[in-house]
């Protein structure tokens, strides 16, 4: 049995963090959006009776969320050993929930293999014990956050947009970017009456370079731009195509960091896991 399936990165269209509560967590308010930039998992039977990982990304460390996952729902249900391949694409401290989406990728396969024990249920609390951002990654698509990421409501399916993704060279570690924001007051601040309402809290925090993203990404044809999650990564939403193909050549010639051209997906296309013998 054969379970494949695409780990799609996420954005954060608006997001709002309040100071941490009682239990030293930050409550949000968001707008997520799956899109195409993608981390592909392959689940099967382990061959020789124990677990294998396979990654094409030589620093994956030996402790992941896939691991994390895997532990956790053995320690509720029998799982066999089984062989995992990741092929990664998704940058790393981003704000691209890459290593969330890996971890939702192997929850939804394993309820897709062994549906009588790995629930949905099941792994919507497994998501949340690995990480805040999991549980959206079972949902997909367009969805709304709040509390700790883990209160979801899936939002209708927005147009498909085109975007490119700039990825810069210097990242920022998500504890290190709460941090450096709760180093000074800020206002809060509610869900927007648009969804086109672009906004994001860590941009107080970020790099100079991120907003330096920005800028040219609006200067070579973006309708709007963000930097997404903690950072670094900043998209740009284009017109067409076209528009963000041609901006993709003018960014990667300024050695800004990676560019990457991706499109918004659905929530079934951000779903899309196959089963086969």
């Amino acid at each position: 049995m054969i379970c494949s399936t695409l780990c799609p990165a996420k954005i954060n269209t608006f997001l709002a963090v309040d100071p941490p509560d009682h239990s030293g967590y930050h409550p949000i308010r968001s707008y997520f959006q799956a899109i195409s930039l993608s981390d592909h998992l392959t689940i099967q039977d382990s061959p020789t009776g124990k677990d294998q990982i396979f990654c094409n990304w030589p620093d994956l460390p030996a402790n992941n969320t896939l691991t994390k996952s895997l532990r956790l729902a053995r320690e509720l249900v029998p799982i066999a050993p089984l062989k995992i391949t990741l092929n990664k694409q998704i940058p790393s401290e981003a704000g691209l929930g890459g290593g969330s989406s890996n971890a939702a990728a192997l929850l939804r396969c394993l309820n897709l293999m062994f549906p009588d024990t790995v629930t949905i249920q099941f792994a919507r609390e497994i998501a949340f014990a690995v990480g805040a951002d999991v549980p959206y990654f079972l949902i997909g698509g367009f969805a709304q956050a709040e509390g700790y990421g883990q209160i979801l409501t899936p939002l209708p399916d927005q147009q498909s947009q085109f975007l490119l993704i700039v990825k810069p060279e210097e990242g920022m570690s998500t504890p290190a970017a709460y941090k450096a924001l709760d180093s000074a007051p800020r206002p809060t601040k509610d869900f927007p009456d648009s969804y086109q309402t672009l906004y994001n809290d860590f941009e107080r925090v970020a790099p100079c370079i991120c907003g330096e993203i920005t800028e040219r990404l609006q200067v070579h044809g973006s309708t709007s731009a963000l930097m997404t999650g903690s950072g670094t990564a900043v998209f740009g939403f284009f017109p067409s195509h076209s528009a963000a193909e041609r901006a993709k050549l003018n960014l990667e010639a300024e050695n800004l960091g990676q560019v990457f051209i991706a499109n918004t997906l659905s929530r079934d296309e951000s779903l899309c896991t196959t089963l086969s013998s």
